[in-house]
């Protein structure tokens, strides 16, 4: 059969063409092509090591990869962004990011900024508390207030760190008469049992994160900083009723570098949107006391981390 030198460069050309389309769009195609480093920017066994544990085994099956957890404690969660940060925006690191590390960037010398990072999902929302121990002498949240008044400083309450989230409660707190003394514990299992051991009069924590003290009626709540008083403890007045306005709930979000291909990205997103709604994910968030309603995709959770933080500023601006 006779072949021509025209035909021969069709065919060429068209084989070219056909070789071109895989490339175009293998980045996205093929990920991830490896498992997906998972930051844990705190020790282990407190919430956020918890929600990722159980989204890296929940993924794996989804993404076809596995998801191995990094702990990396130290700095309000600076330590671990830092990691994150310093991988390549490749799609194949993220972190756990929460409301205290995200607090952060109130202060003058951030480490990073909205643009360093981007969101793929929020994974959780909850209220925060003041708990005190079962025996505590303090059974209202009025004998509290009423004693930090009397004795300015010298209640110690127990927090994460300053520049978080508990310390920017505590000292909207303070400009109102009812200071206290932070007591910052690194290690949350520390900060949990500060109360049980004496080490601290009260301690400021999201109800899932201390559920096995509350179960077991070790602990008690004094009082939610929210809108509107909390289902599984009707009881405990929030911080709307009694006058402050402040709420500042607690998230955890997972995120990516920012530079990440967005198709990646997406891809990524998508998989966490199918573990939020796989059973066991929707019983974790109740063993957290967490709003039902917590997940949120990409870009609505963009959204709602950038307005988290005009009301950190805004909470600021009021101590």
């Amino acid at each position: 059969m006779n072949v021509t030198r025209r035909q021969i460069l069709r065919a060429g050309g068209a084989a070219m063409a056909v070789g071109t389309l895989p490339s175009a769009f293998a980045t996205t195609a093929k990920y991830p092509e490896r498992p997906i480093e998972l930051i844990v920017p705190w020790g282990p066994g407190g919430g956020a090591d918890q929600l990722a544990r159980l989204t890296g085994k929940l993924s794996e099956p989804i993404l076809t990869q596995s998801m191995p957890i990094v702990n990396v404690p130290g700095g309000t969660g600076a330590t671990g962004m830092a990691k994150l940060l310093a991988s390549p925006a490749d799609g194949h690191s993220a972190a756990i990011y929460i409301a205290d590390s995200h607090a952060l960037l109130v202060g003058k010398d951030a480490r990073w900024s909205m643009d360093s990072i981007i969101p793929a999902a929020v994974m959780i929302q909850a209220p925060s508390f003041l708990f005190v121990a079962q025996n505590s002498r303090f059974k209202s949240w009025s004998d509290f207030a009423a004693e930090a008044k009397e004795k300015s400083g010298q209640l110690k309450v127990a927090t994460l760190g300053f520049g978080s989230v508990d310390d920017f409660t505590l000292s909207y707190l303070g400009a109102r008469g009812i200071k206290v003394v932070q007591v910052p514990f690194s290690k949350p299992s520390e900060r949990y049992i500060s109360i049980l051991g004496g080490h601290a009069d009260a301690l400021y924590e999201q109800a899932g994160d201390v559920a096995q003290f509350l179960n077991s009626g070790q602990m008690r709540p004094l009082i939610v900083f929210s809108n509107q008083r909390f289902e599984a403890f009707k009881d405990v007045p929030c911080s709307k009723e009694l006058g402050f306005e402040i709420t500042l709930p607690q998230f955890r979000a997972i995120v990516m570098r920012g530079g990440t291909q967005s198709e990646r990205l997406k891809i990524f997103s998508d998989a966490l949107t199918k573990v939020a709604a796989l059973p066991d994910f929707r019983k974790f968030l109740k063993e957290q006391f967490a709003d039902e309603k917590s997940f949120l995709p990409a870009e609505p959770a963009a959204a709602f981390i950038k307005r988290q933080l005009e009301d950190m500023r805004a909470a600021v601006k009021q101590s």
